[in-house]
């Protein structure tokens, strides 16, 4: 079951879902809008490697805003740092980004129970779009679970994202090839 806004408040107030910051006008019926932070990032090779730890450029959103382009891939990041501790969190694009024709996230929209940082977000375009730090950009989405959790993500030591960062963070896939 997905929770209401009530629900997402309860939760909220007991800090078993921590939103920071927190605007009661970005709570929908039942989700919370998130925000993009004020740093973008872009690979600097052009060809990536599953196998590499691929780096990238990152840089800030002026005032005037950034044109994304089609064929770029940008990793963006939620302003809002978020915890989830007895839900499943799932990010998705507000309805107003999506007919701008912004993707938010390639396949990586849902969360973990314990998962606690800003959310990376995989940006693509279909047509040039000037964006904004801090324009609402997507919305979470909790879901209840059944059953208790064994390995709550922040716990888990193969985990790969669970350093606190205010920017994006590139993928580490290169890591699934050491175990």
């Amino acid at each position: 079951m997905i929770l209401t806004d009530k629900e997402i408040l309860a939760c909220i107030e007991r800090r078993s879902i921590v939103v920071s910051p927190f605007d009661p006008k970005c709570l929908g019926t039942n989700s919370y809008d998130v925000h993009l932070g004020k740093t973008l990032g872009l690979y600097k090779d052009e060809v990536l490697d599953a196998k590499k730890h691929n780096q990238i450029e990152y840089f800030q959103i002026p005032p005037e805003g950034y044109i994304l382009k089609p064929n770029e891939f940008y990793l963006g990041v939620t302003e809002e740092y978020t915890e989830t501790h007895e839900h499943v969190p799932f990010l998705e694009g507000k309805s107003s980004v999506g007919r701008l024709g912004i993707d938010i996230h390639a396949t990586a929209g849902k969360g973990d129970v314990g998962f606690c940082n800003h959310w990376t977000l995989e940006i693509s375009v279909k047509k040039p779009v000037r964006v904004y730090h801090n324009m609402p950009i997507g919305q979470l989405i909790y879901f209840e679970i059944k059953g208790e959790i064994q390995n709550l993500y922040s716990k888990k030591p193969s985990a790969k994202y669970n350093d606190r960062k205010t920017i994006p963070v590139e993928s580490f896939m290169f890591k699934n090839f050491d175990l």
